[in-house]
C-alpha cells in the first residue's frame, strides 16, 4: 500500500510517500518513496522535492492555497521526472494519513476520517486554534484532489497521552472548568514519543510492558514524556503546546500572574501576550538572536555571547529539572531517550542536560555521545551506567503511515 502522509501548517505542507502494509510493518521493511516540503503557500512558494536516494530538487511555484500544494505534490509524484517507479497515476496512492494536532478526549487512537470525525476535529478547534484549522484544510484539500472515496486517516498528537491518570492530567483549578470546558493536560508530540518508545523496545529486544523510559523530544518545540509499562503517564506540554520545557520561541512554564503583569505594564491585550509567549520567547527571547540552537552554540563558542550562553543554560537546566521530576513520578526508569532535531544532533546539549545526573545513575560516554548525530541511533552512556541514555531519531511520518494502514485494514493499533 502506498500511503501519502501529509502534515499541513498555515503556509506549509510537509509530505512523505511511504510503501507499507501489515506484512511490511511486521518485518520492518517499509520503504520511503519520496518526501518534501512546500513553504510560503499563498504566494511564491518554495518547493523541495526528493524521491528515494536522489538529491533534493528545489524550485518555486505560485500556489494560492493548500489544495494547490497537494495538487503539485500529486502531479510530481505521478510524473516520470519524479522517478518513483511505484506511482504513475493518482490511483497508485492508496490512502492518505494526516497529522492532526488535537483530538481532545474523544480520539484515543488514529481513525478513518468520516464526516463525523471531521466534526469531532472541528469541535477541538477551541483547544488548538492555530493547528486544527490548518489540519482540516489539508484533509479537505486531499478530499478535493483525490475524491470523496479516497480513504484518509487522522493520526492525533494527543492520542498517545490519553493514558495519563487523572492526578497527572488535571490542573488544580475549580473542577467545574474541567467538566464544562475540558481544561486539562493533553500533551503533544505523542507520535514522536510513541515512535521512539517502539524503537527502544526493538533495540533492547523487550516487550511493551517492560518499557519504562523518559523520552525527550527536543526541537523548535520541546517536550518530555514519562512512559511506564509502555503507556504515557505524564508529559510536560499541557492544554496547549506552550507549557513545559523552554523551546525555540515558546516560554514553557511561567508564573501565570506574569500574563496580567506584562499586559498592565506594556499595555498589551491578552492575545498579544499569548503571541509573545508563543512566538517571541524561549531561546529567541532570552538570546535576542535566534531560536536555532546550532547558531546559539556557534555564538557561545566563537563570540562568547553572554545571552546565547544564558539561553543554552536555561534550556538545559529546565530539561534536567524535568528529568528529575519525571524520574520521581515514574518510580523507576531504565533509560532516557533523546530525539528531535536538537536531541538527535546536539551532543553538547545532551551532555549539558545529563551533567549532574550522576547521582541518579547516569554515566555519560563522551566518545559515544559525540559520535551520535545525523540519524545515528544508539547508546551514549557507559556500559555499566545504571540509567542508560540513548539517541533515537524520530520518524513520525512512518508511524502515521503505519497507523493509516492499520486503520484501513481494520487491524489493531499498537500504542
Amino acid at each position: 500500500m502506498n500511503v501519502l502522509v501529509l502534515n499541513c501548517g498555515s503556509s506549509t505542507v510537509k509530505f512523505q510517500l511511504i510503501s507499507t502494509d501489515l506484512e511490511q510493518i511486521a518485518k520492518d521493511t517499509d520503504r520511503r518513496l519520496a518526501r518534501g516540503t512546500i513553504e510560503r503557500i499563498g504566494g511564491e512558494a518554495i518547493v523541495t522535492l526528493e524521491a528515494g536516494s536522489r538529491e533534493a530538487e528545489r524550485s518555486t511555484a505560485t500556489l494560492r492555497d493548500t489544495r494547490a500544494a497537494v495538487e503539485l505534490i500529486v502531479r510530481w509524484a505521478c510524473s516520470a521526472e519524479s522517478g518513483i517507479d511505484q506511482i504513475s497515476s493518482v490511483g497508485d496512492i492508496h490512502a492518505i494519513g494526516h497529522r492532526v494536532v488535537h483530538g481532545g478526549e474523544r480520539f484515543t487512537h488514529s481513525v478513518i476520517i468520516t464526516d463525523e470525525v471531521l466534526r469531532g476535529i472541528e469541535d477541538c478547534i477551541d483547544l488548538a486554534p492555530l493547528h486544527n484549522p490548518t489540519n482540516l484544510k489539508g484533509i479537505m484539500a486531499a478530499r478535493e484532489v483525490f475524491g470523496a472515496g479516497q480513504q484518509q486517516v487522522a493520526v492525533f498528537d494527543t492520542a498517545f497521552h490519553q493514558t495519563l491518570p487523572e492526578h497527572a492530567y488535571l490542573y488544580a483549578l475549580p473542577y467545574q472548568f474541567y467538566r464544562r470546558h475540558r481544561i486539562r493536560r493533553y500533551g503533544f508530540h505523542g507520535t514522536s514519543h510513541r515512535y521512539v518508545a517502539y524503537r527502544y523496545r526493538q533495540i533492547r529486544g523487550i516487550q511493551r510492558d517492560q518499557t519504562n523510559i523518559l523520552t525527550l523530544h527536543l526541537g523548535n518545540g520541546c517536550s518530555i514524556c514519562a512512559i511506564r509499562s509502555g503507556d504515557s503517564v505524564d508529559t510536560s506540554m499541557g492544554l496547549t503546546p506552550l507549557e513545559g520545557l523552554v523551546m525555540g520561541t515558546r516560554s514553557g512554564d511561567i508564573d501565570p500572574a506574569i500574563v496580567d503583569f506584562i499586559a498592565a505594564k506594556e499595555g498589551f491585550s491578552s492575545q498579544e501576550v499569548e503571541t509573545l509567549l508563543n512566538k517571541q520567547s524561549g531561546l529567541l527571547g532570552i538570546s535576542g538572536l535566534t531560536n536555532d540552537m546550532r547558531e546559539l552554540l556557534d555564538e557561545a563558542h566563537e563570540n562568547r555571547d553572554r545571552r546565547a550562553r544564558l539561553a543554552i543554560e536555561i534550556f538545559c537546566y529546565r530539561a534536567r529539572k524535568y528529568i528529575g521530576a519525571f524520574l520521581a513520578a515514574i518510580g523507576h526508569a531504565d533509560a532516557i531517550v533523546f530525539t528531535g532535531g536538537i536531541g538527535e544532533n546536539a551532543a553538547e546539549i545532551r551532555s549539558k542536560i545529563c551533567g549532574g545526573l550522576e547521582s541518579l545513575g547516569v554515566e555519560m560516554d563522551d566518545a559515544r555521545n559525540a559520535a551520535h548525530f545525523g540519524g545515528r541511533e544508539g547508546l551514549i552512556t557507559k556500559d555499566n551506567s545504571r540509567l542508560a541514555v540513548y539517541v533515537i531519531p524520530t520518524d513520525e511520518e512512518l508511524l502515521i503511515a503505519r497507523d493509516t494502514v492499520r486503520a484501513v485494514r481494520g487491524a489493531p493499533q499498537r500504542y
